[in-house]
């Protein structure tokens, strides 16, 4: 949900929390150690940047693009790939707050494609949710030209982006979140996101929820529960990593804690990374170490 004017209105405020928590973070972990501690990185390799591209059909409602990043893997074995969503409260905002994120996993040796989606009031829950679903079954399409392993496909969002790929990932391809453009082609292998906010029931009845629903929480409660990812956990959830600042005012800490805790509780793998002293801008500005360990942990996840 960032806005970039207001970004950098906390910069200064970013930059004062980092002396005063000495840039600390809490890194917990479902199962053994964390990923970044086991050498999960790989040494860097070039990308090519294709022109954006759309990837919708022809009769969506709106003509959507994505921007793709591909390696320059020097084998021709097939790699992995990430679907990426930005932030902005499900209203604004684009891929380009997405881009480095976007480099650093091609970087990595992943197909990266990172997507625009239509957004509220104009259209609602779920229609972006299948616009994600859309974008998944273009990479499905392209998976031969572009040397995709489709089982090993991840997702990666911030906010806004980190719901709608959480909800992906944990969209039943037989239940409403499913119906009609889900399916076996819009599973993800991983998922890796921040300042996520699991359970839309948690917030007051402001305009962002509100707008992206379609009503209140009174009005719409089995729409809210619908799209609430900390609601849709089920033994079939892939492994997650979650960053999330300690301090974040916008999307509550309890969003992470509590949606990690559930995936714990039922054997899911996954880690959560609580930036320390960072707010919800700050935990996306100044995601370094985070992000460095997600992707550790996407790349332990979908190795062949």
């Amino acid at each position: 949900m960032p806005d970039l004017r207001v970004m950098r209105r906390y910069l200064s405020l970013s930059a004062l929390a980092l002396l005063i928590s000495g840039c600390g973070a809490t890194h917990q972990v479902s199962q053994g150690l964390p990923a970044i501690e086991q050498g999960a990185l790989n040494a860097p390799q070039t990308f090519t940047r294709l022109p954006a591209q759309r990837y919708t059909p022809d009769d969506w409602a709106q003509a959507l693009n994505a921007q793709v990043l591909l390696p320059n893997t020097p084998d021709a074995k097939r790699r992995p790939a990430a679907l990426i969503v930005h932030g902005g409260g499900w209203r604004n905002r684009g891929p380009d707050d997405m881009e480095s994120i976007a480099e650093q996993l091609a970087e990595q040796g992943y197909v990266t494609v990172n997507i625009e989606h239509r957004f509220a009031p104009e259209y609602r829950f779920p229609e972006q949710l299948h616009d994600l679903q859309q974008a998944m079954t273009w990479i499905h399409s392209n998976a031969e030209r572009w040397q995709v392993d489709t089982n090993r496909i991840v997702g990666v969002g911030f906010s806004s982006g980190a719901h709608l790929i959480s909800l992906l990932a944990l969209a039943d391809d037989k239940g409403p979140l499913g119906d009609p453009y889900g399916g076996e082609q819009a599973q993800l292998a991983a998922v890796l996101v921040g300042g996520l906010p699991s359970d839309l029931l948690k917030f007051d009845d402001g305009r962002l929820v509100v707008d992206f629903i379609g009503g209140t929480r009174a009005e719409k409660p089995e729409a809210y529960a619908l799209a609430s990812p900390a609601r849709q956990i089920t033994p079939q959830a892939p492994p997650f990593f979650l960053f999330h600042g300690s301090w974040d005012q916008l999307v509550p800490v309890d969003h992470a804690t509590d949606f990690y805790q559930a995936l714990q509780a039922q054997g899911t793998e996954s880690e959560l990374y609580l930036q320390r002293g960072y707010g919800h801008f700050a935990s996306f500005l100044l995601r370094g170490s985070a992000i460095e360990a997600g992707i550790a942990f996407l790349n332990r996840q979908v190795q062949p």
